[in-house]
């Protein structure tokens, strides 16, 4: 065994043997996992109840304190072990709980969904109740901030706190801006497509009562940080403690363009190419979702194999089954698709009973329920929960006589994230996996299929309120006037089966067409099409597509803006020698975001500049609040219309470029030499735990990963964002050869456990940061030559 010492604390780290072999109660037959070199664990079971319970034993056993975060997030009992401040998130996760029958919603997942579910959370409680006979087990934090996890129960599980969904906060923006600017201007500053949407808001809408806090509860519900203070620790006060401040899971900057420009620049990609364009004559699938920058990861990889179940990838570790992979008979993967499932309804309410809204010429009760909420260091906090027939109220305006409750198809049966990929996992031909498909509601997604038959397809999913009066995009009457006609079939959702081209791209685009029959059942705002642009044109360049070319564009860093904007300089006159030599550069560069190149550390501090002063330049002061960032593509088109915000256009870029140079002789010193995009000083990756600015230095180091430079940006297939620090991006990708499934390569970073005393906590940071692939083995033969460890679950 060996003993890390730090201040006021012991970490023990027990060296692992090559095979063991653990009692379990609750399992009812032995189950085998093998943990090859990347920490994966392939999970070998005779039946579903085992394999799902030994799927929740070993996930809660690797990420245990993150299972705590959501497993309170979900329950809304983070202010139980974070004070006061987080009551407005514990009551908004009571707030918009899922209330329906919980067997119709278990079973909407899978024929034996309930089953599957509640044998994933014995196997997660089986694990719990280990750490409770032997608390060394504990990871680090549990040690740092003096508690234990909590038992997991099924609702947990379908809990909608972590989903990616739109688009209530938005709507309610796009009402105050149209009351601010009017239509014509709101769609001057963000790009609405395909077509022309209704932003009129309705005349029984009181304008100024949208500038309330009106989603202060719902905000708080969907906030995914958590605020961890010095005074969270059991160390607390300790002389050896290093100096802290309050924490922040990414820098503010990088934070804030994350929130506002999500749309835009947060996205993933999955293409499939088909066999007649294959090395290989058979499809070929690729897929990098991106999120936040975690550690750990927000995706857990596991195989899991038992009869009617033989399927490897990765999704949260937090649901059964796998979300992104494949089976024996074809590969998935996902990207974000815009539907609409969110609508802020405004009501009249009686001026003799506030508790009554006026619907369809009459007074209905709102119903109410009341909550107690345990709060740390302080008395129980008791809250009143009321809702309409539309669903939570978030805010109630006594003095305007105004209540706003919130539509959510996501609270309908069905709308826990990713859990109808259980579904998926068992599909064997493409029409059993767009049936598969039509279970998956939340969030939308383009999904996309290759199978070794040679087929290839793409399906969008999702719940889509069907809406004939009104495009979502602003708040509306709560009268009734303004009515959900149910939801559009998922089938007659956008599709291709086996398209002609020979491939398919997908990276959150718009891929609506003009003419589609069901245009008031999709979104209207979607990410620039930089990323997708750069992946046609690669995959159309090419007669032959081979798995090395595919998993090289998972890691192109050629920047589509970049060629855009540098055509504006050919022309401009530039005295300033040292700006006229970054001119020079830049109409040399071939547009690669390449961590080692000069010439991309010049266009980004460029392109940021230009990004800042058009923001400064069209964005009216008012607006400002609600408009943070203007986009890269409407930013172009302005320049390219020579718009008079501008003035003088060349002036402008002149005056940005010469800003830029000013900044990175700040940052990097006068030798342009030193200005390479990726270093620890300019763009790259620190991975910061959630702890990591309120311990001392030490443990500091144990808990984060990095820094390691990168190449990218925010607009480059490789998606690395636009600040210093890369705080969102892929950290797990996919790439499947259907002829030999392993053959398959994935990255997750920084590693498979959250345990910093686990060797899986960083393993795989290096590789990931370094752009490389790692394989992960299907065969049970390949599987055993990689394992590193086994270990036997047998019934206590």
């Amino acid at each position: 065994m060996r003993i890390f010492y730090f201040p006021v604390l012991l970490i023990c780290i027990a060296c692992a043997h090559n095979e063991n072999t653990l009692p379990v109660a609750g399992l009812h037959q032995p189950v085998e996992i093998l943990r090859d070199s990347a920490g994966v664990n392939h999970i070998y079971a005779q039946n579903e109840h085992d394999l799902f319970f030994a799927q929740g034993y070993s996930a809660a056993k690797d990420r245990l304190f993150q299972f705590e975060l959501w497993r309170r997030q979900a329950t809304g009992t983070v202010a139980e072990l974070l004070g006061a401040a987080e009551v407005q998130r514990d009551r908004g996760a009571r707030l918009f709980k899922y209330r329906g029958d919980l067997t119709t919603e278990f079973n909407h997942y899978h024929p034996n969904g309930a089953a599957i579910i509640s044998a994933f959370t014995e196997g997660i409680n089986a694990y719990i109740a280990e750490t409770e006979r032997n608390p060394t087990l504990l990871p680090i934090e549990f040690q740092l901030l003096n508690f234990k996890p909590g038992r997991w129960t099924p609702e947990m599980v379908i809990s909608r706190h972590q989903g990616l969904l739109f688009n209530l906060p938005e709507e309610l923006d796009f009402g105050r801006l149209v009351a601010l600017l009017g239509e014509e201007k709101l769609k001057d500053l963000r790009t609405f497509e395909p077509g022309t949407p209704r932003l009129a808001l309705d005349k029984k809408i009181d304008a100024n009562g949208l500038f309330e806090d009106i989603l202060g509860v719902y905000k708080a519900f969907r906030e995914q940080k958590l605020a961890f203070k010095p005074e969270h620790l059991a160390m607390h006060g300790n002389k050896n403690q290093a100096q802290v401040e309050h924490l922040t899971l990414a820098d503010s900057q990088a934070y804030a363009e994350m929130m506002d420009g999500a749309k835009r620049s947060i996205g993933s990609n999955n293409w499939i190419v088909s066999g007649a364009k294959s090395e290989t004559g058979f499809p070929l699938l690729a897929n990098d979702p991106h999120r936040a920058l975690a550690v750990p990861s927000l995706r857990y990889m596991v195989h899991l194999h038992a009869p009617g179940w033989n399927v490897v990838g990765g999704g949260e570790p937090t649901i059964p089954g796998v979300s992104i992979g494949h089976n024996e008979f074809g590969a998935w993967g996902l990207t974000i698709f815009n539907i609409d499932s969110e609508d802020l309804y405004v009501y009249d309410l009686n001026p003799a009973n506030q508790n009554q809204y006026r619907y369809k010429n009459a007074w209905e009760e709102m119903k109410v329920e009341y909550d107690t909420i345990p709060v740390k260091d302080a008395a129980t906090v008791v809250v009143q929960h009321q809702f309409t027939r539309h669903g939570p109220v978030t805010f109630i305006d006594a003095k305007r006589n105004k209540a706003y409750a919130v539509r959510a198809a996501w609270m309908e049966p069905g709308g826990a994230p990713y859990l109808a990929s259980l579904r998926m996992n068992g599909a064997t031909t493409w029409p059993e996996f767009r049936e598969a498909c039509t279970y998956s509601h939340i969030p939308a997604e383009n999904m996309i299929w290759a199978d070794a038959k040679g087929n290839i397809g793409w399906q969008t999913v999702g719940i889509a309120p069907v809406r004939k009066n009104w495009d979502g995009l602003v708040p509306v009457p709560g009268d009734g006037s303004y009515e959900w006609e149910g939801y559009l079939p998922i089938k007659e959702l956008p599709n291709v089966f086996n398209p002609q081209k020979g491939f398919w791209v997908t990276a959150n685009e718009n891929l609506v067409a003009q003419e589609y029959a069901h245009r008031n059942a999709v979104g209207w705002e979607w990410a620039d099409s930089s990323r997708a642009t750069r992946l046609n044109s690669v995959l159309s360049s090419k007669q032959k597509v081979s798995m090395a070319d595919m998993q090289q564009l998972q890691f192109d860093y050629f920047s589509n803006p970049a060629t855009q904007l540098i055509a504006y300089l050919k022309a401009l006159t530039i005295t300033n020698t040292s700006t006229k030599e970054l001119q020079q550069l830049l109409l040399e560069w071939d547009c690669v975001m390449d961590k080692n190149s000069v010439a991309a550390g010049v266009y980004a501090a460029w392109e940021k500049h230009v990004l800042e002063k058009a923001h400064a330049l069209f964005v009216p002061e008012k607006a400002k609040p609600y408009i943070k960032t203007v986009s890269i593509k409407k930013v172009i088109g302005w320049l390219k219309a020579n718009r008079a915000e501008w003035g003088d256009r060349n002036a402008f870029l002149i005056a940005t470029l010469e800003q830029a140079n000013t900044t990175l002789t700040k940052k990097l010193g006068a030798d342009k030499r030193n200005w390479h995009y990726g270093q620890p000083a300019y763009h790259h990756v620190l991975i910061k735990h959630p702890l990591s600015n309120v311990v001392n230095d030490s443990v500091r180091a144990l808990l984060e990963c990095g820094p390691l430079p990168r190449g990218g940006s925010a607009s480059t297939p490789g998606v690395t964002g636009n600040s210093d620090n890369q705080s969102h991006g892929a950290t797990f990708r996919m790439v499947a050869d259907v002829t030999d499934w392993d053959k398959t390569r994935f990255t997750n970073s920084p590693g498979q456990s959250g345990d910093p005393a686990s060797p899986f906590y960083r393993n795989l940071f290096e590789a990931w940061a370094t752009d490389t692939h790692t394989t992960i083995y299907f065969s049970r033969q390949k599987v055993e030559q990689a394992t590193q460890q086994k270990v036997t679950l047998i019934p206590q």
